[in-house]
């Protein structure tokens, strides 16, 4: 659902004063056993997976043979035997299928891996400051020890087997629970349960991860974008660059020695007209925008031309046929609120 009951306004700006509970579930969910999974997943992906210790996960790119952005996910290197992978619901059909015909590629010639997918539900709870203390009641572990980006496996308010991984699209301190599905919703009412937290919809996900400077992939990111383009390139480890051993590769480490031809930026107007679908007239295109609830005014992002991207640029902006003007800002909008262990 778009919101349950709560309008908009007052489930996005609840997360950020509070703790809201999103249901994540179609979001796709894979294990990778087998010895050779990190060869595996270094295959297909432009991050450093070899380099993540037990427990660490990062954000990391599938790219295609033309550099461009086939998903955006998230690899975890877990305590246990397997990588744990989190892609985009709308990309699960593909991105399983390009997982599993490289599974079997290797396969073919003698490599250890396989793949699993794990009908888990997955609950995020995010907020700050609440989310800390509500999910703390319910873990024996120790929550303070637990950085942004990084997953343990433990029983969370009775449920055993759950995977917590502190990490979200909200900007804001938050986790996501990998949760068995049969158990979900026990665990989704007995958050509910603490007055702090309220079920929030996928309207108040967007402006959040907006206002965070976050990208939606099929809108902010595609194939069509390289990670050079879309400001993503910090995706991309040392060791990976100099290798340049995954999908795309020349392409994008060309770019990054001759500079990107366009750029994503961040938008800010005051205007009265939300960025919906608006278009930068240096040529470029806003490929997300929505009036801000922290900021009170209209925040968007998109692609212009590397030439005009620094920030302070002023913009012309033609929404429903009228201009209006805008400002290239730097992101994110709203600062983030990243949890790091001390």
């Amino acid at each position: 659902p778009l919101h349950y009951g709560q309008g908009h306004l007052q489930s996005h700006l609840h997360t950020r004063r509070h703790c809201s509970l999103f249901d994540v579930s179609h979001m796709l969910q894979t294990l990778v056993y087998g010895r050779d999974r990190i060869r595996f997943m270094e295959s297909l992906v432009v991050g450093d997976i070899a380099e993540l210790k037990p427990g660490q996960g990062t954000l990391t790119l599938l790219t295609n043979e033309k550099g461009g952005i086939t998903d955006d996910l998230i690899v975890t290197n877990t305590s246990e035997d397997h990588l744990y992978v989190v892609s985009n619901a709308a990309c699960a059909d593909k991105d399983l299928a390009i997982l599993r015909d490289r599974a079997a590629q290797l396969q073919a010639t003698g490599s250890d891996v396989h793949l699993e997918v794990s009908d888990n539900a997955l609950l995020a709870l995010q907020g700050s400051p609440s989310m800390a203390r509500v999910l703390q009641a319910g873990l024996s572990d120790d929550l303070a020890k637990l950085s942004f980006m990084n997953s343990i496996t433990t029983t969370v308010f009775g449920v055993p087997g759950c995977r917590v991984t502190r990490c979200g699209y909200t900007g804001e301190d938050g986790v996501e629970i990998s949760v068995p599905a049969a158990r979900a919703v026990e665990l989704a009412e007995r958050l509910l349960g603490v007055p702090d937290v309220w079920l929030a919809g996928l309207a108040a996900r967007d402006s959040l991860r907006l206002e965070a400077g976050l990208c939606l992939y099929g809108n902010d990111i595609d194939e069509t974008v390289t990670p050079a383009e879309a400001g993503l390139m910090w995706t991309l480890g040392k060791r990976r660059r100099a290798a340049m051993d995954f999908p795309g590769a020349a392409v994008i480490m060309a770019q990054v020695k001759e500079k990107p031809r366009r750029r994503r930026v961040g938008l800010t107007s005051a205007g009265q007209a939300p960025f919906t679908s608006p278009y930068p007239r240096i040529p470029g295109t806003v490929t997300s925008g929505c009036p801000s609830p922290c900021l009170g005014k209209n925040i968007a992002m998109g692609y212009v031309e590397a030439a005009h991207s620094r920030a302070g640029t002023e913009l012309t902006v033609e929404v429903r046929k009228k201009q209006h003007p805008a400002i290239i800002t730097k992101m994110p909008f709203v600062p983030t609120q990243y949890y790091m262990a001390k």
